[in-house]
């Protein structure tokens, strides 16, 4: 089995696959994006696409099952992080935004407030599309990722 560190995308709602697929070759790093049937996602040269069923966390579910150590996650989704934390992995938002185990315990906390609130009927906005800016920030964000872990090869 090839131990190779990979990208391991979160694909359901994922806005930045494109940069990533972009990015990844200039690594050698190999992508795998996974979503529900539900999202429909195109598989391009050094990307895999793994779908799953459509129930709620099905994409979640089969990526914590799959990640390994020092695979880098892309997702949106804290709990995932938190899996993808402690099995030693990367973690960076659709926006760039590294998230490590100094940070995951607020952000769960957060999203449980958020949680709550929501029971309550009460609804935020959601958050702000992402704009060309935000994609440049983020593939920025990811290759500085990226080389800051080949040097810890």
């Amino acid at each position: 089995m090839d131990m190779q560190r990979r990208i391991v995308v979160d694909g359901d709602a994922c806005p930045v696959k494109r940069e990533i697929a972009e990015t990844a070759p200039r690594f050698d790093m190999h992508v795998l994006m996974v979503s529900s049937f539900d999202h429909r996602l195109e598989a391009a040269e050094g990307v895999t696409v793994i779908q799953v069923d459509r129930s709620d966390q099905s994409a979640d579910l089969y990526i914590a099952n799959h990640i390994r150590a020092h695979d880098v996650v892309v997702t949106q989704d804290y709990g995932l992080a938190a899996l993808a934390l402690a099995k030693n992995c990367s973690v960076i938002t659709f926006r760039g935004k590294i998230i490590d185990n100094q940070d995951i315990d607020f952000l769960l906390d957060s999203r449980h407030t958020h949680a709550k609130a929501r029971k309550r009927g009460h609804y935020g906005k959601g958050p702000k599309p992402l704009t060309d800016e935000d994609r440049r920030t983020f593939q920025h964000k990811l290759t500085k990722l990226l080389k800051d872990l080949q040097e810890f090869v």
